[in-house]
């Protein structure tokens, strides 16, 4: 039976979240369609446009991502700190750079004198919209709608675009987020569309290499065709802070140095051209971390089969998974998949 979206996403216990979602009817995220040679590369921009559109606005940073050909993939953090910082005019303000907001929330803005009703609705506005600006929930549904209603426009069609609701997996523990930020990156080069990461477009790790050449040329990402309407402000990419934990950091645990030489070595390792290949030298994080090279190859192709809503060491899935009100703890632990011969206490 499926899970009510609150039994999958808490922010108390992890602010970091996979998320995947998928068209329907085989349509067309991207790519070129055979049959008629139409082109709708141009819509992967749309989706890395509208993400760092709305993290501008919401409390939820964009780890990475991997827009795909009929389907992308998110690793998001709500950013809880912010979302307590945020005053009430700041949460009016974001709220409604998404909606036309509330005519008394107009009125407040402008400095007008409310009276006690209006001060009461108000209150109860700000509060919904302030929970909403750090939900994931509300995050895709603003995504998803915008980017269907330009697809369906361009297609001249009406209906369903994504094949229903988002997918959503809980990343409890720095293995898992590791392992999952490191699947979406390599998505391209696991399908065969890409053989390094400097081509793996449409990607996190494409942007982040381009990020430090300053001579790059410009991502395709931000490549569409003409829009007529206003650009939104757009919010760079999470930061790696090289914290040790994931709940005592502002950004991403890790230093970008040595996730870019996990990735570049994984990378070649998976590989169609490179099958069987392991390089003896092992990345730094492998070893502070103390997985296995297999394992964590193993990990890097098949996380989603692997790991069903959640991902973490055994006790934190069937800890956050009894705290949601769920019954039974379904795949493997980021210990038993990364740590094989590391009993599971």
């Amino acid at each position: 039976m499926t899970s009510a979206r609150r039994m999958l996403i808490d922010a108390n216990t992890t602010p970091f979240y996979h998320v995947i979602n998928r068209c329907v009817r085989k349509a067309f995220l991207c790519g070129e369609d055979k049959l008629t040679g139409r082109s709708y590369e141009h819509r992967r921009g749309w989706i890395v446009d509208k993400i760092k559109a709305l993290s501008a606005i919401f409390c939820i940073d964009i780890c990475a991502y991997a827009v795909m050909s009929n389907h992308y993939h998110l690793v998001l953090k709500i950013d809880v700190d912010k979302a307590k910082s945020l005053t009430q005019k700041d949460i009016i303000s974001r709220w409604c750079q998404i909606t036309k907001g509330h005519a008394i929330a107009t009125k407040y803005m402008n400095g007008d004198v409310l009276i006690d009703g209006e001060r009461m609705l108000l209150d109860a506005l700000i509060a919904e919209w302030h929970e909403r600006l750090s939900s994931i929930s509300w995050f895709m549904r603003c995504l998803n709608e915008e980017i269907a209603r330009k697809a369906n426009r361009e297609d001249e069609c009406k209906g369903a675009f994504w094949e229903g609701r988002f997918k959503s997996q809980a990343l409890l523990d720095e293995q898992a987020l590791l392992a999952c930020m490191m699947y979406v990156d390599l998505n391209p080069i696991r399908a065969g569309i890409a053989d390094s990461l400097q081509s793996s477009d449409f990607t996190s790790i494409q942007e982040r290499l381009n990020a430090l050449s300053p001579n790059s040329l410009t991502p395709l990402s931000t490549q569409s065709p003409v829009d007529n309407t206003q650009p939104l402000p757009h919010k760079s990419l999470a930061k790696f802070d090289g914290a040790k934990h994931l709940h005592q950091q502002t950004g991403i645990p890790f230093h970008f140095a040595d996730y870019l030489e996990l990735i570049d070595w994984t990378g070649r390792a998976i590989r169609h051209d490179k099958k069987g290949f392991i390089d003896n030298q092992r990345p730094k994080l492998l070893n502070e971390l103390e997985i296995a090279s297999d394992a964590w190859l193993s990990s890097a192709k098949e996380f989603r089969r692997q790991y069903s809503s959640i991902s973490g060491r055994w006790d934190a899935m069937c800890a956050f998974k009894l705290q949601q009100g769920g019954k039974w703890c379904r795949g493997k632990s980021s210990s038993e998949a990364l740590h094989p011969n590391q009993p599971l206490g």
